[in-house]
């Protein structure tokens, strides 16, 4: 499902306009985005929690010379679903 399809079928299940509920999905992403870059975490309970995980610097290669490069530190955004969704699932 794309951005489109999910903003259609949040129109279809809420009776709100594709534009409403581009607005509220646009909203959505913004609030989540802003929460994660101050370093908090956001919790939707029954889907599930967006947050920040650090991956350290570690060595890897160069898979065209086999040379060793080290790959930076970095905080990557992770989602862990709630049991509620899993069970669905």
């Amino acid at each position: 499902m794309n951005k489109a399809e999910l903003v259609a079928a949040i129109a279809h299940k809420s009776e709100l306009t594709k534009k409403d509920s581009q607005a509220a999905l646009s909203s959505l992403q913004k609030v989540i985005t802003k929460s994660l870059s101050e370093g908090d975490q956001v919790q939707i309970n029954g889907f599930g929690t967006f947050a920040l995980s650090y991956y350290p610097a570690r060595t890897g290669r160069n898979p065209q010379t086999g040379a060793a490069i080290e790959i930076e530190g970095a905080n990557k955004a992770v989602f862990k679903p709630a049991k509620a969704l899993k069970d669905l699932l």
